[in-house]
């Protein structure tokens, strides 16, 4: 449903700041594909792109088998676009807007009612509240009822959970699922790791190019290097110590701890509390854990050639 090939594009008067780099990756129908990554790392300008509304350099896409470039006014009928920043009407109320948008498509809200309708229960009491007063969770969910209402093959939700409360998140991943099972594709990014698990498959995106393309369980086990998590008050200095120690890579923050990707040869954890309580950091916890979808992309991020 969803096809890059060799997408680039880069901004400034002479094109000198890369967004994408040669992007490459498919998505099959009824599939809920994540693209992970930080801030600025080219996710946004894919999207925009995908969704005609912006130009490549070079390279093609196509949606639904529809070229990106030759049928842009074929794919704005067929998809649903939820971008990152709310892009509602604010001064309409909920239903002003729901019904905007399905005026726009040519159908009607009782259409496709069943598609929004385990989202819109939830803001209907909110349904004459101008858009602007609602909640960030509210106006998120809004906005998916928007991007639905004519029934898209393909949704691109770019960071739809960005600023919203855990539990709000949670229902919004599962409204997702839900989707999915009525054959919708879905395109979604986030900046959350832990979000990543919950895709069918993902892509790690970093400086505007693809790390790897697997899904969630596949992309930890490609992790060739064990990882330990240094419990410590500390934190920074026992950062900085870790990084001049011989027999490990990475190391970086996570959560209240640090996380160091070792050697593989390397398996002396006492061995390494020791020398930390030695230089100083007395409480110094070290033990071996399961590596996560985190701990995977900052290896790779670190081994890629553009770092």
């Amino acid at each position: 449903m969803i096809s890059v090939n060799q997408i680039s594009k880069a901004y400034g008067a002479k094109k000198e700041i890369p967004a994408l780099t040669s992007v490459d990756f498919e998505v099959s129908k009824g599939e809920l594909f994540g693209l992970i990554g930080p801030d600025g790392s080219g996710k946004t300008t894919l999207f925009r792109i995908l969704t005609t509304l912006i130009l490549a350099d070079s390279g093609t896409a196509a949606v639904a088998g529809f070229d990106v470039e030759k049928d842009m006014f074929k794919i704005r009928n067929i998809v649903g676009y939820m971008p990152g920043r709310f892009s509602l009407y604010q001064d309409l109320s909920v239903r002003e807007n729901l019904e905007f948008y399905a005026t726009i498509f040519n159908t009607t809200i009782e259409k496709n009612y069943h598609l929004i309708k385990d989202i819109y229960v939830q803001i209907e009491p909110f349904a004459n509240r101008r858009a602007g007063a609602l909640s960030g969770g509210m106006k998120q969910k809004l906005a998916l009822c928007c991007a639905l209402i004519h029934k898209p093959e393909v949704l691109f939700l770019d960071e739809p959970t960005t600023g919203v409360d855990v539990v709000s998140r949670k229902e919004f991943w599962e409204m997702l699922k839900r989707l999915k099972s009525e054959g919708i594709t879905i395109l979604v990014s986030t900046p959350y790791m832990d979000e990543a698990e919950l895709c069918d498959r993902i892509a790690l995106i970093d400086k505007g190019r693809i790390l790897e393309v697997a899904t969630p369980a596949a992309l930890v086990n490609t992790m060739d290097s064990p990882v330990w998590a240094i419990s410590t008050g500390k934190v920074y200095a026992a950062m900085q110590l870790l990084s001049s120690f011989e027999g490990i890579g990475e190391v970086y923050p996570f959560g209240e701890s640090l996380h160091a990707v070792v050697d593989a040869g390397f398996k002396d954890t006492a061995g390494l509390k020791l020398r930390l309580q030695k230089a100083g950091i007395a409480d110094a916890e070290v033990a071996i854990i399961s590596p996560t979808i985190e701990d995977v992309f900052m290896h790779k991020m670190k081994q890629a050639p553009h770092a």
